[in-house]
């Protein structure tokens, strides 16, 4: 069950974060136009998670294309990596793994060395339910569904810092707070930065309201919990209003689709480049769940990790001196069947792979034990075993790029050993 801070976290801190449609309110822009000025903090590591959500199909995310069994299993999906036919080839990695032909922004991020892949990446619970699956990845705990917090969240309690010197240490880029922040430590939602600031500053000047200041009416609250919930928006209405996000203009040519995952990862990158101490930023990715007409080279699947990857390159070429302090890690609740279904796509499955990008990731390798996909060596029969906790994965990331030390708070549960995906 979700505490009852935990719910004002999860709901409260999005209020002011989703499509604000009447604007904000006066007393808010009121308060927040008064002398105050918040100066940069000093630049920190920053950690983005990608959450794709419906059950990305890894075996055609990265295809290990010399496996015979797979191919007998899609005899219309499968995707080769030899050249000179019809097809669009995959991209041959290292003679046993291709990726998907539309990810090919990735390749010179995998050939130099800075992309990692994880195959047979999942949890150890093997449930095929989505809301299940998802909601034991964000919490981190696979098999306590009354876990409260996000490991997201406890990521942000483990980073040691005064977490109220900065409304921005913990962002989501979605409509409402994710599973992962859910907790204790403060954590905002923002769909749109805009609406923070661009929409504020068109707010009616001299707007009234009984309470005389922002702080004023959260000083009123009675159990202190409201209050708590409401400083970090107030907070980051008041930096935001100083900035012009809605001119901002990529740096180093890069070009972000206009799409919901490159408009998410556009305003990250504007967050970081701010400095503003962000140390944890989300977003989501949907539309992967293909049931039916996954297509190979073209369709549902190829637009989805041509997006994909192309907002994460583009977010990553945009950040450029800051790449250091950046990396990126993507994760989805489950992978799919290795067979083909009647309908022209795959089912539910267990494990998927993921992608880690940074300058400190030991990248230009494709991690995990996989074995040939005879049905023998599936899971149930059906699936590509998960051989790879993911906790194993998130866990090595986390604690090196942003210095955490404590995995028994981080996954409470896990004895596990780190995938060692990050260098030194």
């Amino acid at each position: 069950m979700t505490s009852r801070r935990g719910f004002l976290k999860a709901g409260g801190l999005a209020l002011f974060g989703v499509s604000l449609a009447g604007g904000i309110p006066g007393f808010l822009a009121e308060a927040a136009a008064s002398d105050k000025i918040y100066a940069p903090y000093k630049k920190k590591k920053t950690m983005v998670c990608i959450f794709q959500r419906g059950a990305m199909d890894g075996l055609m995310a990265v295809t290990p294309f010399t496996d015979e069994y797979l191919k007998a299993a899609r005899p219309t999906l499968f995707m080769s990596a030899a050249k000179g036919g019809t097809n669009k080839p995959l991209i041959d990695l290292d003679g046993r793994f291709g990726l998907h032909p539309s990810m090919n922004a990735f390749e010179p991020l995998f050939r130099d060395g800075r992309l990692g892949i994880v195959h047979g990446i999942g949890s150890p619970n093997n449930t095929r339910s989505h809301f299940d699956a998802q909601d034991y990845m964000e919490s981190g705990t696979p098999f306590n569904k009354g876990t409260a917090s996000g490991w997201l969240n406890r990521a942000v309690g483990l980073l040691g810092h005064d977490a109220a010197t900065t409304p921005f240490q913990a962002v989501s880029l979605t409509s409402a707070m994710p599973r992962s922040f859910y907790g204790d430590n403060p954590s905002l939602a923002i769909s749109n930065l805009q609406d923070f600031a661009i929409q504020m500053r068109g707010n009616p000047a001299g707007a009234n309201m009984a309470a005389k200041s922002f702080e004023d009416l959260y000083g009123q609250a009675s159990t202190g919990l409201l209050k708590q919930t409401g400083k970090e928006s107030f907070d980051a209405v008041k930096m935001l209003q100083k900035t012009d996000t809605k001119n901002y203009k990529p740096a180093n040519g890069a070009i972000y689709p206009n799409t919901a995952v490159g408009n998410s990862l556009k305003q990250i990158a504007q967050l970081i480049k701010m400095d503003v101490g962000l140390e944890v930023a989300f977003t989501e990715s949907g539309g992967w769940d293909t049931h039916f007409n996954q297509g190979t080279e073209n369709g549902i699947f190829a637009r989805n990790v041509n997006d994909l990857s192309n907002c994460i390159v583009a977010f990553w070429t945009d950040l450029g001196q800051y790449q250091d302090d950046v990396t990126l890690m993507t994760m989805t609740e489950f992978g799919r069947t290795v067979h083909q279904n009647g309908t022209g796509g795959t089912d539910h499955g267990r494990a998927s792979c993921n992608f880690i990008l940074g300058n400190n990731v030991a990248g230009g390798k494709v991690y995990g034990d996989m074995k040939p996909l005879s049905v023998d060596n599936l899971e149930d029969g059906r699936d590509l075993a998960v051989t790879t906790d993911f906790r194993a994965v998130f866990s090595d990331v986390a604690d090196k790029h942003l210095g955490l030390k404590n995995d028994r708070v981080l996954f409470p549960e896990w004895n596990g050993t780190k995938l060692e995906v990050m260098k030194g």
